[in-house]
C-alpha cells in the first residue's frame, strides 16, 4: 500500500529522517566518516587475492557476505600509451594524497552487481561493440574483449550470436592478436553486407609497433550461418595512416555505403591538432582504397574522433534504412566518440556525395560539440541495419564507474546496452529517438498499474511492488494546471550537473522516481524532471540522473547528469526506465533524451529495493500513472552444437 515517506534531503550531507534517534546518531556518524573519505578509483592491487564470486541463486536471495580483501590502492592508466581512450576506470577520478582504502565491499554486493539480462561475457573485460549485423536468421555480436583478466589489454573479438538479441550464446573467439599488424591488438571495426550476400569486415589493428592500420576479414564458411571461423586477408593491412595522420591516430572504420558511381566509400576517425576529422576514402574490392580530398566533417576543438558512425534515417517514417540509401526523403546522422571527454555525439544534418561532405543542419549542434545519444555512461557505440524487421539498432559501450580494484575482485568489467531503434523524431525534425528493442518486453513477467497516484510538493510515495532489481517501467507525470498558471515566469538556467541535483527545489520540480532504494532511503538514484517556466511562457524541461546518493561506497563515481528535453503542447511527461541490477537505462519523452548510470549501492540490493515516486516542487503537486513489469533473466551462456537450430 502507498504511504508517505520523509522530504529528500535539501543538502547532500543532510540525511533522510529517521524512525529513532538511534538510527539518526548512527547515520549521521557514518556520513560524517563518509565525507572525511577521498572518493577517487582505478586501483591497482598488487599480490591482492581475487573474490570468490558467483551469481545468488535468485535476486531476493541474498548470499552470505564475506569480505573481499581492501588493500591500498594507486590510479593506474590503461590504453592511452597504445593510442586509444582512457580504458580504466581510474580516469572517473581525481587523486588525493597517494594511496587510500577501497571500500570493504564483500562477495554479497559484488555478485548483485552483475546483470540479468544485460548482454555481457562469461567473466573478463569487455568494450567496444564491434560489426553487428543480422545473417542467415542470427544476430551477430562482435566485441572487444579481454580474455586474461577484468582490466583493459591483449583486445582479442569476442562473439555471440542470437535469435532475438536477449538470450545469447556465446561463441569462441572470432579473431586473436596473431599477426604483425594485429599484433597489440584486435580493435574496433564494423561489418558490410554486399548485395550478393558476402561479408567484409574492416577493423583497425595495432601493430608490432602500436601503429594503427586497417585490416580486411571475411568468414571462412559463409555457408556457416553462425560465422564461427574468419579469414584475415593475406595482403593486410589494406590502409595505412596517411602522410600528416600520426600513427596512433588513424582507427574504427566504419560499415561502407555504395556510391551512385558503383563504389564503396567508409569513413575513418583521426585528428589534426586539436580538430577531429573524418577521413574518406573509396574502394571497389575493400583491398585497395583511394583518399578522397576533403573531409567529410571536422570541428575544431573536439580532439581524436573515434568510432565514427554514419547513417541515414528516413524522414517519412520509423522504418530504419539500408546504409546505402540517400536522396530527398532521407537526412543523415554523423556520431563520433570523443576521445576527449569519452561520449558519443551525433549531428543531423545533409549529405552530398560528390563533395564528399557532411553538413549539420543546426550548426550549433554540430558533431561533437551538441546532441548525444545518451547523457551518462555510453561510449563507442555502433548502428547496423537490421534487414530482418526493417530497422536501424545501436548498440553501445557500458563500463563500470566504480574502482578497478573492484572490477578485479568481481572478476569483469562493462556490460553492453540493451539494443536501441534509432529513427529521427518526426515531431522536432532535430532529434532522434531511441528505444529499447520490443524483444526485451519478452521478459516482462508480473506487472503492477498505479493510476493517479498525487504526490504533494514535498512528499515521497513508495511504490507497493515486489523487489526492484530487475525491472521494466513505464510512467507518465502531470502537473496540476492550477499550478502551472499560477506559477510567474522566470529567467532561471538549470543544468543537470551544475544546479544542485535532485534536492534544487523549483516551484514545478523536481519530480519523478527513486530506483534501487532503500527502505530507509540511505541510498536512493533520483530519475526525474526538472521543468521551469520560461519568460515566452513556455516550459523549459530538463531530464536528469542523480547518482550523489546512489551508493554509501566512497570508490564509485556519483554523478549528476542529464539534458534539456523537448515536451511539446499537449503532451505529458513521459519516462521510462529499465533497472537491471547495477546498470539504469532511462528514455524521457519517447527517447528524445537518454540516460545510463552504473549504481553500485551497499543497502539497496536484492530484498531490500525498493521503488519511490517524489515531488520535490515547491509548489506542484504532481499527478502520476505508472506500469511496473518485474523481469525475467536472460539466457546468455555458452553455445553447444545441438543449439545450432
Amino acid at each position: 500500500m502507498d504511504h508517505r515517506k520523509p522530504l529528500l534531503p535539501t543538502s547532500s550531507d543532510d540525511a533522510p529522517n529517521p524512525r529513532t534517534r538511534k538510527d539518526l546518531v548512527l547515520m549521521i556518524c557514518g556520513l560524517f566518516l563518509l565525507s572525511s573519505l577521498v572518493a577517487f578509483g582505478g586501483y591497482r592491487a598488487s599480490n591482492a587475492p581475487h573474490a570468490d564470486v558467483s551469481s545468488p541463486a535468485s535476486n531476493d536471495e541474498q548470499p552470505s557476505p564475506t569480505s573481499v580483501p581492501s588493500p591500498k590502492w594507486y590510479p593506474v592508466s590503461r590504453g592511452v600509451s597504445s593510442g586509444v581512450s582512457e580504458k580504466s576506470s581510474s580516469m572517473f577520478f581525481a587523486v588525493k594524497d597517494g594511496a587510500s582504502e577501497a571500500f570493504p565491499w564483500d562477495n554479497s554486493m559484488l555478485s548483485w552487481q552483475r546483470t540479468a539480462f544485460h548482454f555481457q561475457p562469461e567473466k573478463n573485460w569487455m568494450n567496444d561493440p564491434n560489426g553487428p549485423m543480422y545473417y542467415k536468421g542470427w544476430y551477430h555480436f562482435f566485441y572487444q574483449y579481454n580474455p586474461n583478466g577484468a582490466v583493459w589489454g591483449d583486445i582479442v573479438w569476442g562473439h555471440a550470436v542470437s535469435r532475438d538479441m536477449i538470450h545469447w550464446l556465446h561463441l569462441p573467439l572470432a579473431m586473436v592478436a596473431d599477426q604483425w599488424y594485429d599484433m597489440q591488438g584486435v580493435w574496433t571495426g564494423s561489418a558490410t553486407i554486399l548485395p550478393n550476400g558476402e561479408i567484409i569486415m574492416l577493423y583497425t589493428g595495432s601493430t608490432n609497433e602500436s601503429v594503427q592500420v586497417q585490416n580486411l576479414a571475411y568468414p571462412a564458411d559463409p555457408s556457416d550461418p553462425l560465422l564461427v571461423d574468419w579469414i584475415k586477408y593475406p595482403g593486410n593491412p589494406v590502409l595505412v595512416p596517411p602522410p600528416g595522420i600520426g600513427a596512433k591516430d588513424f582507427r574504427d572504420p566504419t560499415t561502407a555505403w555504395l556510391t551512385s558511381e558503383g563504389k564503396w566509400r567508409i569513413t575513418i576517425g583521426s585528428k589534426l591538432n586539436k580538430t577531429g576529422i573524418a577521413l574518406v576514402y573509396d574502394t571497389e574490392d575493400f583491398k585497395s582504397y583511394e583518399l578522397k580530398e576533403g573531409l567529410l566533417r571536422a570541428v575544431d576543438g573536439t580532439g581524436m574522433w573515434e568510432c565514427v558512425d554514419f547513417f541515414p534515417v528516413s524522414k517519412k517514417n520509423e522504418n530504419g534504412l539500408d546504409t546505402s540509401v540517400n536522396g530527398d526523403e532521407v537526412k543523415h546522422v554523423m556520431k563520433v566518440s570523443l576521445d576527449d571527454d569519452r561520449h558519443d555525439y551525433y549531428a543531423i544534418g545533409t549529405y552530398d556525395e560528390k563533395s564528399v561532405l557532411f553538413t549539420p543542419d543546426d550548426a550549433k549542434n554540430d558533431v561533437g560539440v551538441g546532441l548525444r545519444y545518451d547523457y551518462g555512461i555510453f561510449y563507442a557505440s555502433k548502428t547496423f541495419y537490421d534487414q530482418n524487421k526493417e530497422r536501424r539498432l545501436l548498440w553501445g559501450w557500458i563500463g563500470e564507474s566504480d574502482s578497478e580494484y573492484a572490477d578485479v575482485a568481481k572478476g569483469w568489467a562493462s556490460v553492453q546496452s540493451i539494443p536501441r531503434t534509432v529513427e529521427l523524431d518526426r515531431k522536432t525534425g532535430s532529434n532522434l529517438l531511441q528505444w529499447p528493442v520490443a524483444e526485451v518486453e519478452s521478459l516482462r513477467l508480473r506487472s503492477d498499474e498505479f493510476k493517479n497516484l498525487k504526490a504533494k510538493p514535498g512528499s515521497v510515495v513508495s511504490i507497493d511492488i515486489e523487489t526492484a532489481t530487475q525491472l521494466d517501467i513505464v510512467a507518465e507525470f502531470e502537473i496540476d494546471k492550477e499550478t502551472l498558471e499560477k506559477t510567474p515566469e522566470s529567467n532561471e538556467e538549470y543544468t543537470c550537473g551544475n544546479s544542485g541535483g535532485s534536492k534544487q527545489r523549483g516551484a514545478l520540480g523536481p519530480f519523478g522516481l527513486l530506483v534501487l532504494a532503500d527502505e530507509g532511503l540511505f541510498e536512493y538514484t533520483p530519475q526525474y524532471f526538472y521543468v521551469i517556466k520560461g519568460s515566452n511562457g513556455n516550459l523549459k524541461t530538463s531530464f536528469c540522473a542523480d547518482q550523489s546518493r546512489s551508493s554509501q561506497a566512497n570508490d564509485v563515481r556519483k554523478q549528476i547528469v542529464g539534458s534539456a528535453v523537448p515536451v511539446l503542447k499537449d503532451e505529458k511527461f513521459s519516462l521510462r526506465i529499465l533497472v537491471d541490477h547495477s546498470i539504469v537505462e532511462s528514455f524521457a519523452q519517447g527517447g528524445r533524451t537518454v540516460v545510463t548510470s552504473r549504481v553500485y549501492p551497499t543497502k539497496a540490493i536484492y530484498g531490500a529495493a525498493r521503488l519511490f515516486l517524489f515531488n520535490n516542487a515547491t509548489e506542484a503537486t504532481v499527478t502520476a500513472s505508472l506500469n511496473v513489469w518485474q523481469m525475467n533473466s536472460a539466457f546468455i551462456r555458452p553455445f553447444h552444437p545441438d543449439q545450432k537450430n
